[in-house]
């Protein structure tokens, strides 16, 4: 099986220290020596945001605000990498034919972003689409995809399964309400929905939810699910459901 895996930064290390890095790097490994080719994907979290933040306080454009988000993704990729077995990769892969590689040689890749105005979200679901994989998995802080922000609004409902058509609609209003987040970009939503990648959208501040994710296909967040495809798949790692 092969399976991208995007994992926010504050997902990865939502505050200065390792424990959470070790765990997310143990059940990478675990994947990887089941068979799984495994692609992570690092977002730059809060750590970016304060960094774009004091450099557009100090008059840097936007083009340079993302070169330094993708500076950011990039060290929470090595502090992933850091935390993996020495026989794994040795540093972020810089664009989508250096993770396919990676991945066809070893069996795992791990990079963050690639270019300016493209986020780590699009990021996983170009390096999905670019891999052929069979399995898309966002790992954020919030256990799904809701109608609305669950953080702005009280009456939020998640939605247990959406086509990628309807993910589209959805996250795109949710880019048109101020001050509201997605748990994935609207970008990223249009190359799921191209692609017709089977994605599961879930709470990853426990690692161990991707993994029960990835063999089993038990998750309690949201399936995308590609227009015309079954409702289960036939993929999963471990047929034990």
């Amino acid at each position: 099986m092969k399976v991208v895996v995007s994992i926010g930064g504050s997902v990865l290390m939502p505050e200065p220290g390792s424990e959470r890095v070790s765990k997310h790097a143990a059940v990478v490994e675990d994947l990887v020596a089941e068979g799984c080719r495994v692609g992570c994907v690092v977002g730059g979290g809060g750590v970016a945001r304060e960094y774009i933040g004091a450099a557009r306080t100090l008059g840097a454009n936007e083009i340079e605000l993302d070169q330094i988000g993708i500076d950011v993704t990039r060290l929470n990729s090595r502090l992933l990498i850091a935390a993996l077995g020495e026989d794994s990769v040795t540093a972020p892969a810089h664009d989508y034919e250096e993770a396919g590689e990676a991945l066809r040689r070893d069996g795992l890749s791990v990079m963050g972003g690639v270019a300016p105005a493209q986020t780590t979200d699009a990021v996983s679901a170009a390096l999905a689409e670019y891999v052929d994989a069979d399995l898309l998995v966002y790992a954020t802080s919030v256990p799904g995809v809701y109608s609305a922000d669950p953080n702005e609004d009280e009456e939020a409902t998640k939605f247990e399964e959406l086509n990628a058509g309807e993910l589209v609609d959805v996250i795109a209003d949710l880019d048109m309400t101020a001050g509201a987040s997605a748990p994935v970009d609207l970008l990223a939503a249009k190359i799921i929905q191209r692609s017709g990648m089977r994605t599961i959208v879930l709470d990853g501040t426990d690692p161990d939810r991707i993994a029960r994710a990835v063999r089993s296909g038990s998750h309690e967040g949201t399936d995308v699910i590609p227009t015309g495809a079954g409702d289960e798949p036939t993929y999963w790692a471990v047929d034990d459901r």
